[in-house]
């Protein structure tokens, strides 16, 4: 799903989920949203993603300490 015409709030561009498509040549979303989730992600101005999950890659460094 192409985000950058939705103009939403639901923080995909900083999801760990949302990954750039080489052969496609765009980024898309990699959560497995089911039906209805879809749906509501479309429609929705904000859609809070249950399966958001912050693109950081010191968070396992940040734990061990």
């Amino acid at each position: 799903m192409d985000r950058k015409n939705r103009g939403t709030s639901s923080g995909c561009d900083s999801c760990a989920n949302y990954v750039y498509d080489e052969e496609y040549e765009y980024y898309v979303c990699e959560a497995d949203l089911d039906e209805d989730e879809m749906a509501r992600f479309m429609l929705e101005r904000r859609f809070d993603c249950p399966y958001y999950h912050p693109a950081d890659e010191y968070l396992v460094v940040r734990r061990q300490m």
